[in-house]
């Protein structure tokens, strides 16, 4: 009877199985935290993209000579009208807030939106939305859990041509755009939500609105392109109306 001679792997290939399995290993433990980023990175890139779209648009001359002086601002990459809901929009919002003693900005933290009527045009079923927040009632808003646009903030339709008024008597002050159009969306009524589950998987860890944007105990750094983009655009805003506030 012939006994078996038992296989043994060559040295070399056990090393090589070695390394294939930790990274294996390392892949299944990495992956989950960068993909549960994901869709909140593409927001914050795509908040960057609008903003700087916004900036560019030669009509926009009210938005960039009053950005330095806005509390806040939030950014709706993508507001989309819901066929399921009559005249019913939705979206997904990145917000920022400035410090008023150093001028440095901060967040983003994440927020949803929702409107039971937006005011777009007919045919148009995805918007832009810019937001500037010019009080600090407006920022005490983006603490809470949820609030009322045109309820419990007042909001305006912002112009875009530099000779209109520069001090609105409103909290917010919002531009909006749709396929490249400017359409002066009425967002009366709209409720911002703040999007604690966002919050929690773009920081790592459970955090509160006021932890992202007043105390400042948590940053990404890949954020730095968007707050940059603010901070020039308040800088060179300021620098227009010679540093004023």
């Amino acid at each position: 009877m012939l006994l078996k001679t038992p296989y043994v792997m060559p040295r070399s290939r056990t090393r090589r199985w070695r390394v294939l399995l930790a990274l294996v290993v390392g892949t299944v433990l990495v992956a989950p935290g960068a993909l549960a980023q994901a869709d909140q990175r593409k927001l914050v890139t795509a908040a960057a993209v609008t903003f700087s779209s916004f900036l560019s648009e030669p009509k926009a001359t009210w938005l960039r000579q009053n950005i330095g002086r806005a509390r806040a601002v939030m950014i709706a990459p993508e507001i989309t009208k819901a066929s399921i809901i009559v005249g019913g929009s939705a979206g997904r919002a990145v917000a920022v807030v400035r410090d008023p003693q150093s001028g440095l900005w901060a967040g983003p933290a994440f927020y949803t939106l929702a409107t039971a009527s937006i005011g777009l045009q007919a045919g148009v079923g995805v918007s832009e939305v810019v937001t500037l927040v010019m009080t600090e009632k407006g920022v005490g808003k983006l603490l809470a859990d949820s609030f009322r646009m045109g309820g419990d903030v007042a909001i305006a339709v912002g112009p875009l041509e530099a000779g209109a008024q520069s001090h609105f008597v409103a909290d917010l002050v919002s531009f909006s755009r749709g396929q490249g159009v400017y359409l002066g969306a009425n967002l009366d009524g709209t409720v911002v939500s703040t999007a604690d589950d966002w919050n929690e998987l773009y920081y790592g860890r459970r955090v509160q609105v006021a932890d992202i944007l007043v105390r400042r105990d948590v940053q990404n750094k890949q954020a730095s392109e968007l707050l940059n983009l603010i901070t020039t655009a308040a800088r060179n805003s300021a620098d227009v109306r010679g540093g004023k506030p």
